[in-house]
C-alpha cells in the first residue's frame, strides 16, 4: 500500500507505507547533522579548556619549573658568565671592579657612620666597636641589592633581545634567572667582604654563617617571581621600568637597611613587618654578623609566600610570552 503527495504541480509521487517524504527526510538529516556539529563543538571546546587547564597546572608546578631550569642549566651558566664578564669589559681592571667597588663603599660607610656620625646600630648599648654600624648596614645592602638589581632590570630584559623573540627559538624564561645569577655573584662577593670586615673590626667571625644559604632562599624566590612578572609586563607596558625604579627607591627607605626595626615607632612596625624584605635583611645580619640562627617562624612564612610568588610569576610569564612577538 502506498500514499501519494503532489510534487511541484499535478504530478503525483508514491512512497511506501512507513517511509517519509524526501522533504521530511532532509529536515531530519539536517537536524541530526546540526546536533552532531554542536556535540563536536562542545567536545572541541572541552578539549581546549582541558588542555589549557593542564598547561596552567604544569606552569604552576614548582617541580616543573625546577626541571625546566635544570634542562637549560648549561645555557644559564654560560649567560651568567657572560653577564659578569661583560659588565666591566673594556676597563683596565676588568672583573676586579667587582671586588674594588664594594671595598670602597664599605670604607666610605665606615668613615661616615662610624667616624663622623658615630652611629650605633644597637640602641641598648652605650658603646659599640668601630665599624659595627657600617658592617651591619653593608650586610643589609648585600641582600637588598640582589632584589633591587633584578627588579630594576626585569622590565627591559625581553625588550633588550628582540632577536631572541622573533628570529630564534630561545627559552625566554631564563632571562630573569640570568639577571638573578649575576646579582647573586656580586652579592656573594659583598658577603665575603662583610666576613673579612667582621674579622678586622669586630675581631670575630659569625659561627652561624652556615645558615646563609637558607637566608638567600626566600630572597632568590621573591626576586625571581617578581622578575618574571615584570619582564613580561615590561613588554606590553613600556612605562613599567620607570614605575619600578620609583617603587624600588621608596622600598629602599621603607626597609630596615639604614635603621633597625626597634628604631621605628611601635604603632608603625606592623607596616615594616609586612615588607617581605624585612625578615630577609634580618636573616643576613643574624648569620653574617651577630652569630644568631635564623628566626625560623618568620623565615618559614616568608619562604612559603616567596614560593607562591615565584610560581605565579613564572605562570604569568609563560602564559603571556606567546604575544611578545606581536608587540616588539
Amino acid at each position: 500500500m502506498a500514499y501519494t503527495l503532489p510534487a511541484g504541480g499535478d504530478a503525483l509521487r508514491s512512497f511506501p507505507v512507513g517511509s517519509q517524504p524526501p522533504q521530511e527526510q532532509a529536515a531530519a538529516a539536517h537536524s541530526l547533522n546540526g546536533h552532531n556539529t554542536k556535540c563536536n563543538g562542545c567536545h572541541t571546546s572541552w578539549s581546549v579548556n582541558t588542555r589549557g587547564l593542564n598547561e596552567l597546572i604544569r606552569q604552576l608546578s614548582p617541580a616543573r619549573i625546577a626541571s625546566n631550569l635544570w634542562t637549560h642549566r648549561q645555557l644559564i651558566r654560560q649567560m651568567v658568565r657572560r653577564e659578569v664578564t661583560q659588565r666591566y669589559r673594556g676597563s683596565y681592571l676588568g672583573i676586579l671592579w667587582s671586588f674594588l667597588l664594594p671595598i670602597m663603599m664599605m670604607a666610605i660607610y665606615t668613615f661616615v657612620f662610624s667616624v663622623i656620625f658615630k652611629a650605633r646600630w644597637r640602641t641598648d648599648t652605650t658603646s659599640s666597636p668601630t665599624g659595627e654600624f657600617a658592617m651591619t648596614l653593608f650586610a643589609g645592602l648585600t641582600a637588598f641589592n640582589v632584589f633591587s638589581e633584578v627588579v630594576n632590570r626585569a622590565p627591559g630584559l625581553v625588550l633588550a633581545v628582540p632577536n631572541y623573540v622573533k628570529k630564534v627559538i630561545f627559552p625566554l624564561e631564563i632571562l630573569p634567572v640570568v639577571a638573578l645569577g649575576g646579582a647573586i655573584i656580586n652579592s656573594l662577593i659583598s658577603a665575603s667582604l662583610v666576613i673579612i670586615g667582621s674579622l678586622l673590626f669586630l675581631h670575630t667571625v659569625s659561627p652561624t654563617i652556615v645558615f646563609l644559604p637558607l637566608a638567600y632562599l626566600p630572597l632568590i624566590l621573591l626576586s625571581l617571581g617578581i622578575g618574571w612578572f615584570l619582564a613580561s609586563l615590561g613588554v606590553y607596558i613600556r612605562d613599567t621600568a620607570q614605575v619600578t625604579g620609583i617603587v624600588v627607591q621608596v622600598l629602599f627607605f621603607l626597609s630596615p637597611v639604614f635603621y633597625p626595626v626597634s628604631a621605628v615607632p611601635e604603632k608603625l612596625r606592623v607596616f615594616l613587618h609586612m615588607n617581605p624584605l624585612t625578615p630577609t635583611l634580618d636573616s643576613f645580619r643574624r648569620t653574617l654578623l651577630w652569630g644568631q640562627g635564623l628566626d625560623w617562624c618568620p623565615w618559614a612564612l616568608w619562604t612559603i609566600g616567596a614560593v607562591l610568588i615565584c610560581v605565579v610569576g613564572h605562570a604569568w610569564f609563560m602564559r603571556t610570552k606567546k604575544g611578545f612577538a606581536d608587540v616588539i
